[in-house]
């Protein structure tokens, strides 16, 4: 058996991805499950976060995202039963790849899979609800009533943070990177004999990103937003070519209303002593967005299955409606995987 494997030959290397051989126990676990996978989802691989945490590996299993089938179980699973309909994200310290023909995974990383939902847009979406559940409902406590600034409302995360938000009666702000974007958000606001748009105005900051200030204050009456979700985050005025689209700091803690909430997906945010007092002033608080810990502690793996299924139910019912992934075969894998990390695409689906 085989499976998708990233090679690392030391820091500022730039690592390899390769399809290698790959062995399972003849017994399963206990708890495990072996899974025949259907689809597995390829996400860039933080290498950062890895050694952080103290998982660092000279080779480090590819594919976290998997739907697949049951085909066998341990003798104390008590969630699932041979022949289910299953999908889950392998935790951070898994020593498998996702992207195999089969696999052994803990039953408390796995949920149920209803059967009208595909194996392949299951995969490529779960990650962005996850994320989009943790920054919405474990950080932000949204509410009805609620104005959420959602930046880059066209990527497969903001469009779950979108649809999560107007599902629970919260008015959505957004903006938008390119013209096509802008065109395919417009799309999400209220035309004739609509009651309940998804985006109440899209922003065009490839425009002017000055824009974004006025625009959010004019839709507010002046209060500010309750939640800004961002992409990531300008910490300087002179920055890369490749984030000139990003918020600066000091518009993301402007647009923020009284007790508003920021949520950040900028690991190496800075804020000075004048944006705290800034932030201070309005009592608003700024979170750090990093949906894999859920996986981390023991302590919230109740918590975590009660999201995945949720999740996995709103996607079913057509609540939540992920952007649509082309699936790729097997034997492009390796391919596909080299263009997310280089951030050519922003993830990739392979089928088996």
């Amino acid at each position: 058996m085989k499976g998708l494997f990233c090679r690392t030959d030391g820091a500022g290397a730039e690592p390899q991805f390769l399809i290698q051989e790959t062995t399972l126990p003849e017994v399963v676990g206990s708890h495990q499950v072996r899974v025949q996978v259907k689809a597995c989802g390829l996400r860039p691989l933080d290498l950062k976060l890895l050694e952080d945490v103290g998982i660092p590996r000279a080779v480090i299993p590819v594919g976290r995202e998997v739907a697949g089938l049951v085909r066998q179980v341990g003798p104390k699973v008590t969630f699932f039963q041979q022949d289910d309909e299953v999908v889950g994200i392998l935790p951070l310290d898994a020593t498998c790849s996702g992207l195999a023909d089969v696999i052994d995974i803990d039953e408390h990383y796995l949920v149920q899979r209803p059967e009208k939902l595909s194996s392949v847009v299951v995969a490529g979406a779960l990650q962005d609800g996850l994320a989009a559940y943790t920054a919405l409902h474990t950080h932000a406590h949204m509410a009805a009533g609620h104005t959420l600034l959602v930046m880059d409302g066209a990527s497969s995360f903001g469009l779950m943070c979108i649809q999560l938000a107007c599902y629970h009666g919260v008015k959505v702000l957004t903006t938008s990177h390119s013209q096509q974007q802008h065109v395919f958000l417009e799309q999400l606001r209220p035309s004739v004999g609509v009651q309940d748009p998804l985006v109440a105005r899209v922003i065009a900051v490839y425009e002017d990103s000055s824009d974004l200030l006025s625009a959010v204050l004019e839709e507010t009456g002046g209060l500010g937003v309750d939640i800004v979700i961002d992409s990531g985050v300008r910490l300087q005025e002179q920055e890369p070519e490749d984030m000139k689209l990003l918020p600066h700091k000091h518009d993301i803690i402007s647009v923020l209303g009284v007790g508003g909430h920021w949520v950040t997906s900028h690991q190496d945010l800075q804020l000075d002593p004048p944006d705290c007092s800034s932030m201070y002033l309005k009592a608003a608080t700024v979170s750090f967005l990093n949906a894999d810990v859920w996986t981390a502690s023991l302590a919230q793996q109740g918590r975590y299955l009660h999201i995945l299924k949720d999740i996995v139910e709103k996607m079913s019912a057509g609540i939540l409606k992920p952007q649509p992934e082309e699936a790729v075969p097997l034997y492009e894998a390796t391919v596909a995987m080299e263009s997310v990390q280089r951030r050519k695409k922003k993830k990739a689906v392979v089928q088996l």
